[in-house]
């Protein structure tokens, strides 16, 4: 019971996140009308000038958004190490995405709050920091890709009469991380669908990442009940 227990605290976690990522998304104007590659450097610290305050506390909240992703994972870690499985390595894996997908979001937020920090600076270094922003933002799906390839993989090899996750789980996440694949080559143009404010570099691959969150917490969710009803008939019966 305690080890459900536990699960469960990390699980209540996900509506908070889930919160903050909406709050973050409409209070960044960069992302309601997503900024452009093609903006002139004047354009851009225009930008950050009339939108210091909004920057900087949307930055500061979609933080605590990349800190929050890492329940959900550590959650999914748990419930691959129920795999029937003959290796604890797919859990592992996901446990380096969890140290190194978040960090990435942590470093583009990091960008987005330098570019708003001295809004007098050249509009150069500006311009600098919002590239840096934005290439790594829409760029960091590597991670994510590889994550939810794994997670299919461990699904499919769960040989057990009663899986952790019905195979469904690992077609959506399959069909997730064809989703992400485009934005991996968002540093490829400047225009066009396969800009960083382009249809499948953010909008597919936000949407993507959206539903992803909601689908897995709640399978994740349904999961951990099943596993706290079979613990409770276990001690019934013991």
């Amino acid at each position: 019971m305690r080890r459900i227990d536990g699960e469960l605290i990390l699980f209540w976690t996900l509506p908070v996140v889930a919160l903050i990522w909406i709050s973050a998304f409409f209070l960044f104007p960069g992302f309601v009308h997503p900024m452009s590659p093609t903006m002139s450097a004047e354009e851009v610290a225009a930008f950050y000038r009339e939108n210091v305050s909004r920057v900087r506390y949307s930055m500061i909240l979609f933080n605590w958004f990349a800190v929050g992703l890492i329940p959900i994972l550590m959650l999914l870690a748990v419930q691959m190490r129920r795999m029937a499985h003959r290796t604890p390595i797919f859990s592992y894996s996901i446990l380096a995405s969890a140290a190194c997908g978040p960090a990435l979001f942590l470093l583009a937020d990091m960008f987005w709050l330098l570019a708003a920090w001295r809004p007098a600076r050249a509009p150069e270094l500006t311009q600098m920091f919002n590239d840096l922003a934005w290439v790594t933002f829409a760029t960091l799906v590597p991670y994510l890709i590889a994550q939810c390839v794994l997670l299919a993989v461990a699904i499919y090899w769960d040989r057990q009469p009663r899986p952790v996750f019905a195979p469904w789980v690992a077609h959506f996440n399959l069909l997730v991380a064809a989703a992400l694949v485009p934005a991996a080559f968002t540093g490829l143009a400047l225009e066009g669908p396969m800009a960083w404010n382009g249809l499948l570099p953010f909008w597919v691959k936000n949407i993507a990442i959206a539903v992803w969150i909601v689908v897995m917490g709640v399978v994740i969710g349904q999961t951990i009940r099943r596993q706290r009803l079979e613990d409770l008939e276990d001690k019934v019966a013991a």
